[in-house]
């Protein structure tokens, strides 16, 4: 790297090591719990839907959850004028849900070229936390949805979407809860026809049937979350009916606010066929407290910089009753030629 370009990068270490509290960062170093929460409440910033979720520390690197909801009636009443005597509701669960947390790292470098570039930048330092930080968040909500495993030795080139870097909210779902995960409708043995004729006819449809699925004291603080295809298909659905007059359009637009009567959004990097109700705050990461280590290493044979990052952490549903899904891989919708794909 050119001189200008050292010289800044060297401050860029000496910011770090003093964030850190350590002497240098050229060195395998750990964060201290005060530094982890700051860390992580920057790379929640980084994404919309991280920050409307939970992202929390735990001591443990197995436990049950800790959230939860209030998840059945709680009050009544007992006659103890004779033998009858009160008898406690578990307030925090239906069934006891546990969570396990997986070592995930997150390393990545940047070519000498690419910094000598950056170094023209007077905030290269904080452009360059924001980079480690952005790819950290995004690769947190790929995982949260696509999450299949947590394989010893991960292949990004056979699992792009991460599938294999830890288990995510479905995949949680799918161990903890898999009767509320639908993998099939009635049409055809494998598939979930979303279209005319289908097993839901639309996205109204879809949603008011599966929201049935949540016991009706849970139902507080829902919300649909819909892939963008989806989506578009509904939106294509009904402009091509309305055609193109202006007032039936807006209402059209209107009437697009919400989906079964339920407010909707399509959180970043989730399924195009994806369909999800819960609540938002029935969602989360967990990390564990102490684990967070950092090694900053210049690597002149390979004219780069590498930053290795890793910690222990995991995905959970605080209460699994409160959330119901699709299986998005096995979504079909109908095709121009009347054919399902």
């Amino acid at each position: 790297m050119k001189k200008e370009t050292k010289q800044k990068f060297n401050i860029i270490k000496a910011r770090i090591a003093k964030a850190y509290g350590v002497d240098t960062v050229s060195e395998q170093f750990s964060a201290t719990p005060t530094v982890e929460q700051r860390l992580n409440d920057k790379i929640v910033e980084q994404d919309n839907f991280l920050s409307q979720i939970n992202v929390i520390s735990v001591d443990e690197i197995e436990g049950q959850n800790i959230l939860g909801y209030a998840s059945g009636p709680a009050s009544g009443r007992t006659d103890t004028s004779g033998d009858g005597e009160r008898t406690p509701n578990n307030l925090l669960g239906l069934d006891t849900y546990d969570y396990k947390l997986y070592q995930t790292n997150s390393d990545v470098y940047m070519r000498y070229a690419t910094m000598d570039v950056w170094a023209k930048f007077p905030d290269m330092a904080d452009r360059y936390a924001r980079y480690v930080q952005k790819r950290i968040a995004n690769d947190r909500c790929l995982i949260g949805w696509y999450g299949e495993s947590a394989a010893a030795d991960t292949d990004l080139v056979t699992y792009p979407l991460m599938q294999d870097v830890n288990k995510g909210w479905l995949q949680y779902m799918r161990e903890k809860l898999s009767a509320n995960i639908l993998t099939q409708g009635e049409k055809v043995a494998g598939e979930i026809r979303i279209g005319a004729d289908g097993d839901f006819v639309n996205l109204d449809h879809a949603v008011a049937e599966l929201v049935a699925g949540i016991p009706r004291y849970l139902r507080q603080d829902l919300i649909a979350l819909i892939g963008d295809e989806l989506v578009g298909m509904e939106k294509s659905a009904l402009y091509q009916a309305i055609g193109a007059q202006p007032t039936e359009k807006t209402l059209a637009t209107a009437s697009l606010t919400k989906f079964g009567g339920m407010d909707w959004t399509t959180p970043n990097n989730f399924p195009g066929r994806g369909l999800v109700i819960t609540s938002l705050d029935n969602l989360s990461i967990y990390m564990q407290s102490g684990t967070w280590r950092r090694h900053i290493k210049d690597k002149p044979e390979k004219d780069r910089v590498e930053d290795y990052n890793s910690r222990n952490e995991g995905y959970v549903v605080e209460t699994p009753e409160k959330l119901v899904a699709v299986e998005f891989d096995n979504v079909k919708v109908p095709q121009s030629d009347g054919s399902w794909a």
